[in-house]
Parts: C-alpha cells; structure tokens; sequence
C-alpha cells in the first residue's frame, strides 16, 4: 500500500477530525455548571468528549443524555446537550440481619439518606452505604459488614433500584484492658486516664478512639494505639462477645532538655532552656522546670505535675523566681503555690492557692514590699470549631481570688477579672473577632497588694499601638498597677490564601485607680496574619492616639 493510500485509511479510523476549534456548550444552567471543569479547550474527538461527559452525567443520575455537534461560521464547535429526565431513587430494599435489637434496626432503616423519591447520585449512593455499616461497627457491632448492595437502573422509566443487605455480628462488650509496651510507667497510669472503658460495658468505637486522643496528649508516650482484641473474644451466655481492650503504646525518653530562642514585641529577645522528667521520684509524675531570659524579664520555674485522680483533676505544685524592669518599673518576686485543674465537658475549672512575696522599685518613687496569699478560682468557657485557629465561637473567662491580713497578706483585698472573645465568620474564611476585658480589686488601697492582683495594659494581646503595659498609674515617673481595668477589641481578618491574610483592626483600653480618671486610650491599625504550625502569627502596626506614636506588635493570634 502507498504512503498516500496508508494515511488515508488511517484517518478513515476516526470518526471526526483530530483538531477543532474552541468547543462551546449548550444545557441548562446546571448541566453547565457540573461538565464545565471537565469540558476540553477544543472539541477533539467527540466520541471520546461524549464518552467523558456522559459518565460524569451518569454520575447524578442522568443516563440517557443526547448529545448533538455543530460547527459554526466563526471556527468554534457547538456542543448541546439534552440531559432528559433525572432518574430517581423508585424502591428501597433495605435489611440488617443480626441479632441486634429490633428498635436499633428501625432506626438505622428510618435514618435511610437515600429515601424513594430522591435523585440518584452515585456520590450520595456510595455515602448512604457506608453510613449504616459505619453506625453499627460504631455501636457495639464490631463484626459488622455490608455483606450485599445493588444499584439496577431503568433508563426507560427513568427509576432507580436500591438492593443492600447488612450484617451486624454479635454485638460486643468490653472486656479487661491489656496494656503493651510499658516498661519505665505502672499500668495503673493508664486507668489515671481512662474514665469511659469500664468492662462489660457496650463496645463504642468513640470511646475507644477518646481514649486513644487522650493518651497520646499526655507527655508519657510517643505513640498510643488502642483497639478492641477480636481475636482473643469469648461467647457470653447471652450471645454477645466480651473482648479485651489492648493499649499499645511506646513511651517517651524519661528526661527532656530543650533550649530555644525567639522574641515578642512585649518583652524582647528571648533565650530559655528547659528540663523535664516524666518519672520524678519514681512515681510518673511531670517535672517541668526553666529558666527564661528576656530583655525585660527573666523567670526561673520549677512545677511538679501530678497525673489525674479518679475525678480527673490534675494537682500540681511548684515555686516561680522572676524579675521584671517593665515601664521604669523594676519587681522582683518569688512565688509558691499549687493548684488544681478540672475539665467539665466544655469548661475548665482551676482552683489555686499562691503565696506571693514582691518587691518594687518605681523609678522615682519609694520601694513597696508586698506579700499575699491567695485562694484564686478561674472557669473558662471554651466554643470553638478549632482550637489554634477559630472561625466562629466563643471563649469566656472569668475568676475570682483575694488575700486578708489575717491570712499572710499585707493588705486585705478582692480581685474580679473576666474577658470573653467572639468570633464570628464573614463568608466562608474571613472572621470578625470581637473581644472585652475588663477587672475590678476591691482594697483600701493599691499600696501592699502585688501586680500580680493588679491590672496594667497596652501591647500585644491588649491596646495594640502603645507599649507593654503602659497604660496604668503613674508613681513616679514609672507605670504600676491599678484597681480597675476595661480593654475592648474588634478586628476584621481576610485570608488572602490558605496561609496569609491581612487584619484591620481598633482596640480601647486603660487601667486606672479611680472610676473618676477612666478614659480609654484608642489604638487602631493594619496587621499581617501567618497560619503557623503553632497557630495564626499575627504582626500589627498600630498608632496610639494619645502618644500619637506609631508601635510595632507581633505575637500568636490565638485566643486565651
């Protein structure tokens, strides 16, 4: 055969020709909408383009679609489509065998997703499917399997047929929990943890799956899996399974030493060393101990950790040295204390009792000494769709302590404190937080109760455009604490992209001594926002309105 002859007849092999112009389409505004990422630039081979667009038609249930060509006088080709009728979902046949209880299979049969009447989508089909098999193996059902499913279809009558056929084993209990991999901790660590597994209890993947979330979070193991042992089962008389829970777990190096440098716009450069032993005195209790240098504080800490009690508090005790030179304002204190924390569902309660020895030096004014002990109880109120970086919800603090003179104090006194911070999405990524704080200590006096229990503000975290802690009374020429504090907040975020986004914002705010002497200091300004790994990183620059100053802040965006 010729070469000419050759090439003919291999052309002839195609139906429609290798190249077209641009490919334009026809159908309704959703038929466009769906084919319109998948649509070729050019119309190429349309037997190949009508393969393509017809599985994905079929897809959301339009099986008998007509598709027709045309080339038009300015080059492109025109594709219209007639998509016909959808089909719908025209008989379920729906069954769970198995010795469950018949109000269990009413309700996963009565959840059904896909009811008659609804349009099929091979999207929702496959969803609808795995949502029952997912409830029982969730519930008690660990053997669990779709055992038979079908999806025959009429194209004619436009109807769709759905046949599935579930099988949920025995249900199972739990049995005792077997730990692997411990050799440094007492199982009886684990049981400090677990407050949900208890034997013969109804198997709940759930809670399994808490429990792992809540090992792993604790600073003893490096990795935890926790699962039920099928395979070492036994028959009850009444026909369920009781099987062992096993833990496995790898545990982390006893002792910890970390070194680390960074900087905040509050308190300068930064230096620290940290050292932490997960096995003080043989009894897996937490050391954690540190010495922090700042440009313009520098701390020493040492805290022991206890693991929880059966009512999931957490004890810690430990001591704190620090030394500050803040606004002309030099403090030098030394702290003891232990404390309490308690998570009830979504509230944290912290019960604390912390005696406190300070000592000021206010440039230009005379040095004050001051000791308190103080009880301090704190509640905090957490709502929100993510922890590090909130779209929408709310957090709620508030707390209440105070020192008497009959009890190691200096100066009789009651402090309030509370801060509540919204955030509330606009549109789909941007969010407009909201934000107030506000304190009260009742005393005599501010003389002999420590800033600790007294409220200075402005910087990062506060009034963005004047510096860290700032706004107070003066005493001399440096800047302490008052007996009452209101700090109000509101700033606009919009991401650029998954990482980056740009904030404006205006806060108001001031510590004073006296309701007669309120009047909040405005700051307002522009913002960079970075999703770290550790959460939002936001730098601002902001202009204080009563220095008429400009302030360079940056510090973790994220909320209290």
């Amino acid at each position: 055969m010729r070469p000419p002859r050759l090439l003919a007849f291999l052309l002839s092999l195609f139906s429609l020709p290798l190249a077209a112009g641009e490919l334009v389409l026809q159908a309704p505004p959703e038929i466009t909408q769906l084919l319109a990422p998948y649509l070729p630039e050019e119309g190429g081979n349309p037997r190949r383009v009508q393969e393509n667009l017809g599985e994905i038609l079929a897809t959301e249930g339009y099986f008998n679609p007509q598709f027709s060509w045309a080339d038009q006088a300015d080059g492109t080709q025109q594709l219209q489509i007639d998509p016909g009728p959808r089909t719908l979902i025209g008989e379920v046949d729906l069954a769970v065998d198995g010795p469950l209880a018949a109000k269990t299979r009413d309700a996963l049969i009565a959840g059904w997703r896909l009811p008659v009447g609804q349009p099929f989508r091979q999207e929702d089909w496959n969803s609808a499917k795995q949502q029952i098999l997912a409830e029982l193996l969730a519930d008690e059902y660990a053997d669990a399997q779709l055992a038979d499913s079908s999806a025959t279809i009429d194209a004619e009558k436009h109807s769709a047929r759905l046949r599935l056929r579930y099988v949920s084993g025995p249900a199972y209990r739990y049995g005792p929990v077997r730990v692997e991999g411990l050799s440094l901790h007492e199982a009886s660590l684990i049981d400090r943890y677990n407050h949900v597994i208890r034997p013969d209890a109804p198997y709940r993947e759930s809670e399994l799956a808490n429990l792992q979330g809540v090992l792993r979070a604790t600073p003893y193991f490096r990795s935890v899996r926790a699962s039920l042992d099928k395979a070492a089962a036994s028959e009850q008389p009444d026909g369920t399974r009781r099987a062992p829970v096993l833990i496995e777990v790898r545990e982390r190096s006893p002792q910890r030493l970390s070194l680390g440098a960074g900087a905040s716009s509050n308190t300068g450069a930064r230096l620290e060393a940290a050292y932490q032993h997960i096995d003080f005195l043989d009894h897996s209790w937490e050391l954690a101990s540190g010495l922090r240098l700042e440009q313009k504080r520098q701390t020493a800490y040492a805290d022991v950790l206890l693991p929880p009690d059966e009512r999931a508090r957490r004890f810690s005790f430990g001591g704190v040295g620090e030394a500050t030179d803040i606004q002309s304002l030099k403090t030098t204190r030394y702290a003891l204390g232990a404390q309490s924390v308690q998570q009830r569902g979504s509230v944290e309660q912290r019960l604390s009792l912390q005696w406190e020895h300070e000592e000021r030096e206010p440039l230009g004014a005379s040095p004050v000494t001051s000791r308190a002990l103080v009880p301090n109880i704190m509640w905090t109120w957490r709502q929100l769709d993510n922890a590090l970086d909130p779209h929408q919800g709310i957090v709620l603090q508030t707390q209440i302590g105070g020192g008497s003179r009959a009890a190691l104090s200096d100066q009789n006194f009651v402090r309030l404190h509370g801060r509540v911070q919204f955030y509330l999405p606009l549109g789909h990524r941007d969010t407009l937080s909201l934000r107030a704080e506000g304190g009260r200590t009742f005393a005599d006096s501010r003389l002999h109760v420590p800033q600790d229990y007294l409220f200075r503000t402005g910087g990062s975290g506060s009034v963005r455009g004047y510096t860290y802690q700032s706004l107070g009374i003066k005493e001399g020429s440096a800047t302490v604490g008052g007996r009452y504090l209101a700090v109000f907040s509101a700033e606009a975020t919009h991401w650029l992209n998954e990482s980056w986004g740009i904030a404006a914002f205006v806060d108001a705010g001031d510590a004073v001594d006296s309701l007669r002497d309120a009047r909040l200091a405005l700051g307002y300004g522009l913002g960079a926002r970075w999703k770290s790994p550790a959460g939002p990183l936001g730098v601002d620059l902001a202009y204080g309105e009563r220095t008429g100053q400009l302030q360079l802040h940056f510090a973790l965006a994220i909320p209290f």
